[in-house]
């Protein structure tokens, strides 16, 4: 609300409110070699550490959401994600092989054997921060939606790799 006398900008105003989370629980430990340009990361990894913010109208209970519920989604992600080496399925560089047992991944004269069981194979192009931060943000929407939120309008998620260096991803609902 603004204060008696003050007008809103261009005499109307469109008010949202949003919660963030982050926390102890919404990290996990991981393991992937990102592409840049025609060269690939050596093997290795990162304690990430995860941010959600959602922005809306409140409820008729004055809340975009409870706090646990965006938490539990946002951890359910960094669970699934969590002490395993992060694939990225859909690249274009990488020569990538799977059967029932083990991923094969190879690039140039490097070739890396990975049990199946260790492997988050992700439908995206590289496994940057950003890009993790988009595959993290749409699992939280489908969880929303799934919920039955209506009211929320926006989501952005931070994917911290090292403490001062993270990526992130926007959108509009």
């Amino acid at each position: 609300m603004l204060a008696p006398g003050v007008k809103p900008l261009g005499g109307t105003m469109h008010e949202t409110r949003h919660v963030t989370v982050d926390g102890i629980r919404l990290r996990f430990a991981a393991a992937h070699m990102a592409t840049l340009r025609d060269d690939l990361e050596p093997l290795h990894g990162h304690n990430y550490v995860v941010t959600s913010r959602v922005e809306g109208e409140l409820t008729t209970d004055q809340w975009v959401i409870d706090f646990s519920e965006i938490k539990q989604l946002t951890r359910e992600a960094c669970e699934y994600l969590d002490h395993h080496f992060l694939l990225q399925a859909k690249s274009s560089l990488l020569r990538i092989e799977h059967s029932s047992e083990k991923w094969i991944v190879g690039f140039g004269d490097r070739e890396y054997h990975f049990p199946e069981a260790d492997v988050v194979a992700l439908p995206i192009e590289n496994s940057t921060a950003e890009l993790l931060a988009e595959w993290i943000a749409n699992r939280v929407i489908d969880g929303l939606q799934n919920n039955g939120h209506t009211n929320i309008r926006q989501i952005a998620v931070d994917v911290e790799e090292a403490p001062g260096q993270s990526g992130g991803y926007s959108c509009e609902l």
